[in-house]
């Protein structure tokens, strides 16, 4: 396996024993290839669920640019309750997972078939 396999499996271990989900691998695998390089980063990989600037980041570049999502209290409400799911005290909180959240969230599975 490579790297990217080492790291999707690592993704769906968090979804399944932080997130309490059952990972679509497919569509996992699909949304941790659209983080491109950042997933071998280590400070790239994670979200900094303290900062506000990180967050403003996820919901511009990957809420309404991605997936095309208006702009709206909504999407903080939504990025909010995926972290809360991934655990507030988990300190690393992957990048590829909480895009997958928020994709699973808002039905925009769309967007990588």
């Amino acid at each position: 396996m490579g790297k990217r396999d080492d790291l999707i499996a690592k993704y769906a271990d968090d979804l399944k024993e932080k997130c309490g989900m059952t990972p679509d691998m497919d569509l996992l695998t699909k949304v941790t290839i659209g983080c491109g390089p950042s997933i071998y980063n280590d400070d790239a990989s994670t979200v900094a669920s303290s900062q506000e600037s990180e967050l403003e980041t996820v919901k511009e570049n990957f809420l309404m640019k991605k997936l095309g999502l208006a702009d709206g209290p909504e999407l903080m409400q939504a990025i909010d309750s995926v972290l809360e799911t991934y655990g507030k005290s988990n300190r690393n909180k992957y990048r590829a997972v909480v895009y997958y959240m928020l994709v699973k969230h808002f039905g925009k599975e769309a967007v990588y078939g």
